[in-house]
């Protein structure tokens, strides 16, 4: 059992539940398991939790019976051995699963229809990659909406060790029952065959060699780390947070706060990334069904990969490993799924004195990183934390685009960039949305939003130059959906109302957002109706314990998310002032593609930051230590002994 009531599941608790519900319900091999998870208690009793209190621990499963896909979820009380509740959840459809990815690649692979078309193209069938997609309901198929329905895409590799997404097999889809793997249908739109594209990126398979005029370089800390784990309590400077993992979110951020003096604050309870959407912009045939909710349909911690020491993380590492369950219930272990470490972030403040010489102080910052392979695509997640108490979330996205053969060599294409011989990469969005139920010293707080204008010329502003800000409150839940303003330069501060720092103000944290970009969506569009939550850069809502899944519990073969997401969150317009309130926020890549980006696409890096405003009452890194001079005796502190009039005619700042 956890020692906390966050902890994460363990091996022996995902095995015991899908033992339990093997006795109970008979769930034998005719059934899939799409999550096991812990049941994460009310927010009320964790936040009265103290240590030392009795702890009763329970997972939530979901699974399905392959016969008649009807869903199920059950609550096990694991402290107790017993089954809490068994219930039937109709017209939805579970997340897919990474088992049924690759037993869909298998099955396909020995199917003698699929064999025999391909082999019509010419295609080697051992050189191929079959792609299981999710539907939307938006594009499902009518006589088969009652199954568990995917489409499946097709590559080719030009040898056995080749990249797997450099042919793709255009005009060629497949349409599975996912329980049973029947091929329902082969759904052919056109032949294009396959254009003679460079798209190979590994080294010995290019024929290239690699460069040798980089020297090594390497982060050591001798004195070792300054950070300590305590089972999944994590502190490193002034911060302290616990840390869990879950099939869906990955990574998951609990109880964050900050020491100040002698009191440790409150900054969130929760926060992780509860959905990631992407849109093909691109209406044709290879592309109209391509709209992935890969965090809802899939689950990204399923997809989480193990971490290697100087290629995925460097310096001093201490790395987590993420257990889930596969669909017969049983654990498995991903080694190294979560990093943590400390990185060098260059300088934290800085002033030059003619007098007195310099100050300087080196940031340093706290990270948990995961790196998630979604198909073709890499999501690298880095949370960041500082020492000024700033927290950052930064994305990378990488990995390998999707490319489509065109009818003609050198033609432009208005949907896509064309990026090698007859071939174009779609443009395609990704939105991501953050959940962030912050509790700003305490569980009572309001959400403002925040913009800047010029005040007019006037007899007291002559020049212009005067710069005003203006707050406003999001008071109630029919306000909740906020769009981002570059004119204004807008932000959102989560206040306490209940606590003033030292110069009258409510304490507060920003959400200072970038990434921020339009669905850019037509309002009828029933890709807009499936996830309205895209529509709006920010929304705010009453924390309930049950709202987790913006675009709705069951995001797969959806129609809508009105069952349980956020336009049913918002519907009863709850008051959002002085109250328990979550943010969500959506920003992401609006990926306008590149031939830069092929064969294989560096980093696209975007991010957001939850700024302190005025939650401290003045830099609260002043305590920092000086770091020593590794070469001229200006570093800081104490006299310079450097030329003064070096520091001379610095102009003025701000």
């Amino acid at each position: 059992m956890g020692s906390h009531p966050l902890d994460s599941l363990s091996a022996a608790e995902i095995e015991s539940t899908s033992a339990l519900l093997a006795r109970e319900k008979g769930i034998d091999a005719a059934w899939r398991y799409a999550s096991i998870i812990l049941r994460e208690p009310p927010k009320a009793e964790v936040k009265a939790w103290r240590d030392g209190d009795p702890i009763v621990r329970r997972s939530l499963s979901v699974l399905w019976n392959k016969q008649s896909n009807e869903v199920h979820e059950a609550v096990v009380n694991l402290s107790t051995g017993t089954l809490e509740s068994w219930v039937h959840v109709p017209g939805v459809t579970p997340n897919f699963t990474v088992d049924e990815y690759h037993e869909c690649d298998h099955a396909l692979r020995d199917h003698p229809e699929v064999r025999a078309a391909l082999e019509k193209r010419g295609i080697d069938p051992a050189l191929v990659l079959f792609d299981l997609w999710t539907y939307g309901n938006e594009v499902m198929p009518e006589q088969w909406r009652d199954r568990r329905l995917g489409w499946v895409d097709i590559w080719k590799r030009a040898t056995p060790l080749g990249n797997p997404y450099a042919h793709p097999v255009s005009g060629l889809k497949i349409i599975v029952d996912v329980n049973s793997m029947e091929v329902l249908q082969i759904d052919e739109g056109h032949d294009r065959g396959l254009p003679e594209v460079d798209a190979e990126y590994v080294p010995e398979v290019r024929g290239i060699e690699t460069r040798t005029d980089l020297k090594p370089l390497d982060i050591v800390q001798p004195d070792g780390v300054s950070f300590e784990l305590d089972g999944s309590l994590l502190r490193w400077q002034d911060w302290e947070f616990r840390l869990s993992f879950n099939y869906r979110e990955g990574p998951v951020l609990h109880q964050v706060r900050f020491k100040d003096g002698d009191e440790y604050r409150d900054i969130a309870y929760r926060m992780s990334l509860a959905e990631m959407i992407v849109p093909y912009r691109d209406s044709s045939f290879d592309h109209y069904r391509r709209t992935a909710f890969d965090i809802g349909e899939w689950g990204f911690g399923y997809m989480c990969t193990s971490l290697e020491l100087g290629c995925d993380c460097l310096g001093e590492i201490t790395y987590l490993d993420g257990v889930l369950p596969d669909t017969a219930g049983k654990a498995k272990v991903t080694k190294n799924a979560v990093c943590l470490h400390e990185e060098d972030d260059a300088v934290l403040w800085k002033h030059v004195d003619a007098d007195q010489g310099a100050e300087v102080r080196r940031m340093r910052r706290f990270v948990v990183s995961v790196h998630a392979t979604v198909a073709n695509y890499e999501y690298l997640v880095y949370w960041r934390f500082y020492p000024d108490g700033n927290i950052e979330c930064e994305i990378r996205a990488t990995g390998i685009m999707v490319s489509t053969p065109m009818e003609e060599d050198g033609a432009a294409f208005p949907t896509g960039t064309v990026v090698d011989r007859r071939s174009y990469a779609p443009y395609h969005q990704h939105f991501l949305v953050a959940r962030l139920d912050l509790d700003v010293d305490g569980g009572e707080n309001t959400v403002v939003e925040s913009d800047s204008m010029a005040a007019p010329i006037s007899e007291s502003n002559p020049l212009g130059l005067d710069l005003h800000t203006r707050g406003t409150v999001i008071a109630s839940e029919r306000e909740a959906g906020r769009m981002y303003s570059w004119e204004t330069q807008r932000g959102w501060k989560v206040q306490n109302p209940n606590r003033l720092n030292a110069w009258g103000a409510p304490t507060a944290y920003k959400l200072v957002p970038s990434a921020s970009f339009p669905a850019m969506f037509d309002e009828s569009s029933p890709i807009l109706r499936r996830n309205p939550v895209i529509g709006k850069q920010l929304w705010v809502t009453k924390h309930h314990d049950t709202e987790l899944w913006p675009a709705g519990d069951y995001p797969t073969q959806s129609a809508n998310d009105l069952g349980n997401g956020m336009s049913a969150w918002i519907a009863d317009d709850e008051n959002l002032v002085n109250e328990d309130v979550v943010l969500w926020y959506v920003f992401g890549i609006h990926h306008i593609t590149r031939v830069e980006d092929w064969p294989i696409m560096p980093v696209d890096k975007v991010a957001f930051t939850l700024k302190p405003f005025g939650f401290f009452d003045r830099n609260p890194t002043l305590d920092a230590p000086r770091s020593p001079s590794k070469g001229a005796s200006c570093c800081s502190g104490g006299s310079c002994t450097c030329d003064h009039d070096s520091h001379e005619g610095h102009g003025h700042g701000g």
